[in-house]
């Protein structure tokens, strides 16, 4: 079981994309506060589809209340444009924790002193800043189910 941990989102389209991945993939979202939309704004649902209604989703109070929950350990991974490693160098494991930053500002600089040797990031031309989060969603969780074999059972 993948957990998408998105962490302060922004924007409801991508965290409805997003939603729709997990439903597809039959991952888990957490969402941790504060987000700059409401999840009963109709961009979320819109850009969720039907699928939302199908979403295993848990919203929490702030990171140190989710870590109270899922305590961190070495199936926690962080994805910042700020890493030197790459994502598929991640060894991810079958049950592992995808933490994903806010579209403007990425995970916050302590989160990624405190876990600097889990950080990865996907590989980009050095014309862009970054890519859109609910697409570097996506090629994260995809690359963990194949590490896993965990596709072939869809």
């Amino acid at each position: 079981m993948l957990h998408i941990v998105l962490v302060e989102p922004q924007i409801p389209q991508n965290t409805g994309n997003i939603g729709r991945l997990c439903v597809a993939t039959n991952s888990i979202l957490h969402l941790i506060k504060p987000l700059g939309f409401s999840t009963n704004q109709k961009e979320l649902k819109r850009a969720g589809l039907d699928y939302w209604q199908n979403l295993k989703v848990y919203e929490w109070e702030n990171l140190d209340s989710f870590w109270e929950s899922y305590p961190p350990n070495n199936a926690h991974f962080f994805f910042s444009t700020k890493a030197r490693e790459l994502h598929y160098e991640a060894q991810f494991q079958k049950e592992c924790f995808l933490y994903f930053g806010r579209e403007d500002k990425g995970l916050d600089s302590q989160i990624l002193a405190r876990f600097e040797n889990q950080i990865y990031k996907l590989p980009m031309s050095a014309l862009a800043r970054s890519i859109n989060l609910a697409t570097c969603v996506g090629a994260v969780t995809y690359e963990a189910l194949r590490q896993n074999g965990i596709y072939k059972e869809f």
